[in-house]
């Protein structure tokens, strides 16, 4: 049912990602792609904050560890950016705790450093 409801935020999502890669390419780190898809969220009229630090808690009570997504989108869609050679398991483990810890049921990695073509994921919680 997630994947359904959030199937035209996520093409919008991709899409301006898309554009960042064919603007930019491969090669620049990870905040630079992250100022650039903030540009491009804004001229597509996309609604996000970026850095939002997420509270924890364990068994209710607050830690001081927190986490800090790259995007979170449309009030509900994590957005994490990797600018690295191919995703694995750990960028994919890392969305899921961001899930987890906000209760949102989908995040998308997309991935800046892959040679070819933008890298992307979508996990559902």
């Amino acid at each position: 049912m997630t994947d359904i409801l959030f199937r035209e935020e996520s093409y919008a999502i991709v899409g301006a990602a898309m554009e960042v890669y064919n603007q930019l390419g491969n090669g620049f780190l990870e905040a630079v792609y992250q100022e650039a898809l903030a540009i491009e969220f804004a001229a597509r009229g996309i609604p996000f904050q970026d850095q939002v630090v997420l509270e924890i808690a364990y068994k209710g009570k607050p830690l001081q560890a927190t986490y800090k997504p790259d995007f979170i989108v449309y009030g509900q869609i994590i957005v994490e950016l990797k600018a690295i050679k191919e995703l694995g398991n750990n960028e994919q483990a890392q969305l899921l705790n961001y899930l987890k810890a906000t209760n949102l049921k989908l995040g998308i990695l997309l991935n800046f450093g892959a040679e070819r073509q933008l890298e992307r994921k979508r996990l559902v919680l």
